[in-house]
């Protein structure tokens, strides 16, 4: 059973870090491509990240460009997402999600698989 569990959530103050992280379980990277979504209040569900083990290759919304980054730790099956230079629209709740299309295509409907989520908050 695949399993993805989302921590490292927080309250930050503009301009300031959190790093995200990703538990996955009962899937191998091998295999799934894991990507970072968000949803702030009011909004769609919107892509932010996107890592493929597989295909070596990983990407970003526009609006995680240059702030962001996504990585993995292949032995502790685990992906992390670093945000810098955080902004208030930034704020939202954060899900990980995996998918076997492993092309790294931040469209939801790809992933079958969703962790919960955890609220990112900056405050200004």
């Amino acid at each position: 059973e695949v399993q993805l569990q989302a921590s490292g959530g927080g309250l930050v103050q503009v301009g300031g870090s959190l790093r995200l992280s990703c538990a996955a379980s009962g899937l191998t990277f091998d295999d799934y491509a894991i990507a970072w979504f968000r949803q702030a209040p009011g909004k769609e569900r919107e892509g932010v990240s996107c890592i493929s083990y597989s295909a070596s290759s990983s990407n970003y919304a526009d609006s995680a460009e240059g702030r962001f980054t996504i990585s993995l730790d292949n032995a502790k099956n685990m992906v992390y997402l670093q945000m810098n230079s955080l902004k208030p629209e930034d704020t939202a709740v954060y899900y990980c999600a995996a998918s076997t299309w492993q092309q790294c295509m931040l469209h939801s409907q790809l992933f079958g698989f969703w962790g919960q989520g955890t609220q990112v908050t900056v405050s200004s």
